[in-house]
């Protein structure tokens, strides 16, 4: 693996290490909904789902 991607992917494990953290989580615990879905859970998937997104990014862009 190139060094830029490996640089990439431990950029993208240090941020989501941050974003999972307790006091950013503790801004999303609230009563408030997002479609009738709590807005930590809206927070928590989307998180899932860009961090996905740019680790397959990242990737493909490896094996080409």
């Amino acid at each position: 693996m190139n060094k830029r991607h490996q640089q990439k992917l431990i950029i993208l494990t240090i941020t989501l290490l941050l974003c999972f953290n307790m006091p950013l989580l503790l801004l999303f615990d609230s009563a408030s909904s997002v479609g009738g879905i709590p807005v930590i859970y809206v927070y928590l998937f989307s998180l899932c789902v860009v961090s996905i997104l740019i680790s397959l990014l990242v990737i493909k862009r490896y094996y080409e």
